[in-house]
């Protein structure tokens, strides 16, 4: 049975989150949909990672199983074609031994968080950015984000519904840089605890703002204790952008 790995792209402002739940409109729900729709069959992709409602991908990557071997363009065309009506695109799909897991076999995954920090609100990224007015302060943010790289337990910034074994994370990347009218924020890690990535974000935040200071991020770090985590940031400026595999 051939094994396709896809990478795909999607807005996930229509969505319901990536995982598949009855009744309820999802990535992974779109895109089993579109498979059926040219093969016929009923499959379960795997995926890198479970994003949540309303945050997007530029880089997510997943993994199926077909009964047929059919070439892998005719599997990326076949599927944007079914598609179309979706806010979901498959980037590119090539076919991969079976000991390739889209989640198992990852090494690394990247976030980017955009905030569009400018008086006016946005048009044209509605939805798809954290819209912040007053100016923000981007090396008091690094500087809070500095605390935050390297192996921690992250309990402060953990959802309280996360179901991860253990808090302890290391985190690689942990960048703040200022692009126009946008911050961006950029996070690398093997694996990131559920709603990790927005918790850092709204604390870096309200450095940014003066509210905090960046010894406070690594007293709210050291502090292990979800209740000392600042606002959590909204899920519209929040992008997968990459997956990392050995191979």
């Amino acid at each position: 049975m051939p094994r396709y790995r896809l990478d795909i792209e999607y807005d996930g402002g229509p969505y319901n989150g990536f995982q598949a739940q009855e009744g309820q409109p999802t990535v992974q729900g779109a895109i089993e949909t579109a498979i059926h729709a040219f093969s016929g069959q009923t499959v379960r992709i795997a995926a890198a990672g479970r994003t949540d409602t309303g945050v997007h991908a530029t880089g997510q990557v997943a993994h199926v199983d077909l009964d047929k071997d059919w070439p892998a363009a005719t599997v990326m065309n076949a599927m944007n074609a079914h598609l179309v009506r979706e806010a979901v695109a498959v980037l590119d799909c090539v076919q991969v031994t079976d000991d390739f897991h889209a989640r198992f076999s990852a090494v690394g995954r990247k976030y980017l968080y955009r905030i569009l920090n400018r008086p006016g609100r946005p048009a044209l990224d509605q939805g798809r950015v954290w819209h912040v007015k007053r100016p923000l302060n981007v090396e008091a943010m690094q500087a809070g984000a500095n605390h935050l790289i390297g192996l921690n337990d992250f309990t402060t910034f953990r959802d309280v519904n996360c179901q991860s074994k253990s808090p302890v994370k290391t985190l690689d990347v942990a960048r703040v840089t200022r692009v126009g009218e946008e911050v961006h924020l950029a996070f690398e890690a093997r694996s990131f605890l559920h709603r990790q990535v927005r918790s850092m974000a709204g604390t870096l935040v309200e450095t940014g703002l003066g509210r905090w200071t960046p010894d406070d991020v690594k007293a709210a770090l050291d502090a292990r204790d979800r209740t000392a985590c600042a606002q959590v940031a909204p899920s519209d400026g929040l992008y997968l952008t990459g997956v990392v595999y050995e191979d």
